[in-house]
């Protein structure tokens, strides 16, 4: 199995590394791109030393498998070259997921969309994969109506300049920002840039995207994403609304019994999902679970998951996983 790592440097990049190796995934020839400054630069991988190589380089090497999160403009530009060699690349930018030639999947929903003629999988959102993960068996039996979202997302999901941004904030250094304002104790209620419409482009995701997941275009969905100083990962909180009605019994009953989703939901012992314990870990977690008693057929709930791991790195390797289980790609 040969695979490639597109953007091997950056934060994403670093932690697909170390999901691979976590996960064993079968790496017998392992190929790591990064930008045209860092190629002869190593990286180690399971105690061994790779030298980043260009972007052409690995083209010709003809991988099996490629991993991208290196960008929307670089993904356009590189991806369809990977694939004409026949290398099936995963991209983890945003620049795919809206092309109705392309698949958008989240392994525990809709893998079994892939086909062997698929050559660029789109990884989603990370605030949508956790949040899709959350709800789809819920909206597999009582339908959703109508989501409204507001996400609480990490400074990882921007990337090193903005960890670094907070760091240096709290040392009290100035220095380049990735924000417009402080990030240190302080939200930002912007995430991406605004549109015509006012919402932000990682609004308009959670909206699109998740209607394309679920195969549903009649959701309706809206979002407010903010970001805060926080490292361990993404929160959102989920008000849905549903067709039919439903007990809360039922409810928990299938949030229990939801692959990937861990219910943390006891009010009385003050146990709920939080940033910093969902840092380094696959699932994603879900509390604060409670009918809505302003409105029929609707609750609020917490979801919660790291944002580098399954809203980025581990959902993109999954779909590796899931390709090679199922033939799609050959060792």
């Amino acid at each position: 199995m040969k695979v490639a790592v597109v953007g091997a440097t950056g934060l994403v990049g670093t932690v697909m590394l170390k999901v691979l190796e976590e996960r064993n995934f079968p790496v017998d020839e392992l190929y790591v791109v990064a930008s045209e400054k860092s190629i002869g630069k190593e990286i180690q991988f399971k105690n061994k030393a790779y030298k980043i190589i260009s972007m052409q380089d690995a083209i010709d090497k003809v991988a099996d498998v490629a991993i991208f999160s290196a960008g929307g403009n670089t993904s356009l530009q590189w991806a369809p070259k990977f694939a004409e060699k026949g290398t099936v690349v995963v991209d983890n930018s945003s620049a795919w997921r809206m092309d109705k030639t392309k698949k958008l999947v989240v392994p525990e929903i809709n893998a079994h969309v892939l086909t062997s003629n698929d050559k660029i999988i789109a990884n989603p959102n990370c605030s949508t994969i956790q949040m899709v993960v959350a709800l789809n068996e819920l909206h597999k039996a009582f339908k959703i109506k109508r989501l409204v979202i507001s996400t609480y997302q990490s400074i990882t999901g921007t990337g090193v300049k903005a960890v670094k941004q907070m760091e240096n904030e709290r040392m009290g250094i100035e220095g380049e920002m990735a924000y417009p304002y402080p990030i240190d104790k302080n939200c930002i209620p912007q995430c991406d840039i605004f549109e015509e419409n006012n919402y932000t482009k990682e609004e308009i995701k959670l909206v699109n995207e998740t209607r394309k997941i679920f195969d549903d275009y009649s959701l309706g969905i809206t979002a407010t994403a903010v970001r805060v100083p926080v490292v361990g990962g993404h929160s959102e909180s989920v008000n849905a609304e549903f067709h039919k009605s439903f007990e809360m019994a039922e409810v928990f009953d299938i949030l229990n019994n939801t692959k990937g989703l861990i219910v943390l939901d006891n009010p009385k012992e003050k146990q709920y999902p939080m940033a910093k314990y969902s840092q380094h870990k696959d699932e994603v977690f879900v509390g604060r679970i409670r009918r809505d008693d302003s409105q029929a057929n609707t609750i609020n709930m917490w979801v919660v998951a790291d944002n580098l791991r399954k809203g980025a790195a581990t959902n993109a390797i999954q779909i590796a996983e899931y390709l090679l289980a199922n033939g799609l790609i050959s060792r």
